[in-house]
């Protein structure tokens, strides 16, 4: 039995300091020694649990997926606890099991995957109804400072989406061989390449599946990528 280990924290510090990743890698190894099975390959991401943007995670379930190993982690909540991003993983063809649930399935990971939906949605609707019932009693809500706030916001929401092209621009250039790979292989259509990167485990950025439009902005954003590495080149001092 072959397995890859998948290891995730929440914070730069965590993973700077080890936190929380030694007993992970401490719970995948005793299960590694249970099963009998040899570890291929071990992955370790660190970001929140509200991204989907796992391109540590994609890499682990392609290696799963060409090799037909067991993807491995030490708790099921260490993926995501998106019922939308769980079901997507548990649709992806590759096998997985938790280290603390191995007897887990199909069906318990899709029902546990729901109920963590549920209860963030619940969390969303007592914010909502206390910030109603604050107002109601005449609370003032919202940034007391007005318009300095929001020109700061303004600043925060550039660096923001700055943050965001660039992790879009990262995962297009961990894709970039796999689709040289797959044109070469004759899918060439963005339907055949959807397919393809399905059937890989690959995932988009936001963690879920390929369709037409979602490889049409990844073939545009690599040829914006190679243009820019292009001028970038040209302009180097020689």
């Amino acid at each position: 039995m072959k397995i890859v280990a998948y290891q995730r924290v929440s914070t730069a510090r965590q993973g700077r300091s080890g936190l929380g990743l030694e007993a992970q890698d401490r719970a995948i190894q005793e299960h590694a020694r249970a099963k009998d099975a040899t570890l291929i390959g071990s992955f370790t991401e660190v970001e929140s649990g509200k991204i989907n943007a796992r391109p540590e995670l994609a890499k682990a379930l392609h290696l799963a997926k060409v090799t037909g190993a067991t993807l491995v982690i030490a708790k099921l909540d260490r993926l995501s606890r998106n019922a939308a991003f769980l079901l997507a993983l548990r649709d992806s063809g590759v096998r997985f099991v938790a280290a603390d649930m191995p007897e887990a399935n199909d069906l318990t990971v899709g029902i546990m995957a729901l109920v963590a939906q549920q209860e963030r949605e619940a969390i969303a609707k007592r914010t909502r109804e206390a910030l109603t019932s604050a107002k109601a009693r005449g609370v003032r809500l919202g940034n007391p400072n007005g318009a300095a706030a929001l020109r700061r916001a303004g600043k925060g929401n550039i660096a923001s989406l700055s943050s965001i092209k660039a992790n879009a621009d990262r995962h297009a250039a961990d894709l970039s061989p796999v689709i040289a790979s797959l044109q070469i292989e004759g899918f060439t259509s963005l339907g055949a390449l959807a397919r393809s990167l399905n059937e890989r485990g690959m995932l988009t950025p936001r963690g879920g599946r390929w369709h037409k439009s979602s490889v049409l902005n990844l073939l545009e954003r690599l040829s914006k990528l190679s243009v820019e590495t292009q001028v970038a080149q040209t302009q180097a001092p020689r």
